[in-house]
């Protein structure tokens, strides 16, 4: 994987560029929709190559271990040939889904935390998921067996998945995790780093020695971790991002590809957090923001340095109904778009919305039917994926201040956030 940077915003950490893989290059700043189990569901790969045009897709590691399984993967040839998608991909870690649908499946905690409480959760207390120094214990969402994940399981997974770009194990701890169990989850985050390094390292030493492996080159982010606490946040970023290992044949240091800024924020300060990260990274590799993809929120981190996004937010609000247009957000549940017979957002060029009303998509979710879905998720997803790519366009032509506060306006945002991260 090569990244190189086309262009900076001035007393910004914007910037544009490009990341290299084996199968395609990705333009950054760059929204990545997520393909939870090889599918983005309710559209095949054709339709969102087409009607969408995304740099690349996402894939779940917990999800894929589970079901199908890596033999399968193994043996179609990677995750690309498998779903027939032949751009960049990547694969998170599994850590977040072992965490969230272990220890906290059912709780409702997310990757933004809505209210300031410093209650501890503990994934040790957790009869769905137990961590430990050496890895995650959980039991499947399918069929109630247990697993074991740790680093060097996860960094097997994903070799064997095939992924142009994968992610190091952590442990993400619960937004209202207090002060010392956050720091505990991420100085274990660091150790595990270290141990995928390692594990990276053999695997594609021995990807090199084979003629036909599909997984030469792949490239591995760590990630920070750190919660909504700034001296956490600041040291995990140091750490990781100078973070390295001596090679066997003496051939230079062993480092990560890239960042994934992991964990959980405050609702509406992401923007903060990323800055505080981000000021501390490399400057000359990518950085991935996990788990984020509200307009709003996409807008903010980008004009503080981050490069990728990945976010199940713009298909889950689709599949309930919920459109975002330039405005805001339609629910197309409300009364009122009954008899709208309108595009969804009338500066919108999508498929949908040159080709269907207000009227009929709400129609749709009135009488259960499946086209509902698919019609708004290739909505939502041309939406999120070109604003991304407005603001890319916006920061190579010297103009993102000006197309950052006007799409700030278009929200409803008022200056102050616009101010709030410089």
């Amino acid at each position: 994987m090569k990244f190189s940077i086309q262009a900076k915003v001035p007393g910004k950490l914007a910037r544009a560029g490009t990341i290299e893989t084996a199968h395609g290059i990705i333009e950054t700043p760059a929204f990545i929709p997520v393909a939870t189990k090889a599918t983005i569901k309710s559209l095949t790969p054709e339709m969102v190559r087409d009607q969408v045009d995304p740099e690349a897709l996402l894939a779940n590691t917990y999800h894929l271990y589970l079901q199908p399984g890596v033999e399968v993967l193994k043996r179609a040839g990677g995750l690309g040939k498998f779903m027939n998608w032949s751009g960049p991909t990547y694969t998170d870690s599994g850590g977040f889904q072992a965490f969230s649908l272990g220890a906290a499946f059912g709780t409702g905690i997310s990757k933004l935390a809505n209210d300031k409480s410093e209650q501890e959760f503990s994934v040790h207390t957790s009869a769905l998921a137990k961590v430990d120094d050496d890895g995650v214990t959980f039991k499947s969402v399918i069929d109630g067996t247990t697993h074991r994940f740790t680093p060097e399981i996860s960094m097997d997974i994903q070799r064997d998945i095939g992924a142009d770009i994968i992610f190091a194990f952590d442990e993400c701890a619960a937004p209202n995790a207090n002060y010392e169990y956050q720091k505990k989850a991420m100085n274990r985050t660091h150790e595990w780093a270290l141990r995928c390094l390692v594990e990276h390292r053999k695997n594609q030493t021995a990807a090199l020695a084979s003629d036909s492996s599909y997984v030469k080159g792949q490239a591995l982010l760590g990630i920070v971790q750190g919660g909504r606490h700034e001296d956490l946040r600041r040291e995990s970023a140091r750490t990781i991002g100078t973070m390295k290992i001596k090679s066997e044949d003496g051939t230079g240091d062993i480092e990560f590809d890239g960042f994934g800024i992991g964990g959980s924020f405050d609702k509406g300060d992401v923007a903060t957090a990323v800055k505080w990260i981000n000021e501390e990274l490399p400057e000359n590799k990518p950085r991935h923001l996990l788990g984020i993809g509200e307009p709003l929120d996409l807008i903010m981190a980008i004009e503080n340095g981050v490069d990728t996004f990945d976010c199940v937010a713009p298909t889950r609000i689709a599949r309930n109904g919920a459109a975002y247009i330039s405005g805001g957000r339609l629910n197309l549940m409300n009364a009122e778009f009954i008899n709208d017979f309108g595009p969804l957002d009338p500066g919108c060029t999508c498929y949908t919305c040159k080709n269907y009303s207000r009227a009929y998509i709400a129609h749709l979710f009135r009488a259960k039917e499946m086209l509902a879905a698919t019609l708004l998720s290739v909505h939502n997803l041309f939406y999120v994926v070109n604003l991304v790519k407005q603001l890319r366009q916006a920061i190579i032509e010297g103009k993102f201040e000006e197309v950052k506060e006007r799409l700030l306006k278009q929200y409803g945002a008022s200056k102050v956030l616009g101010e709030k991260s410089k």
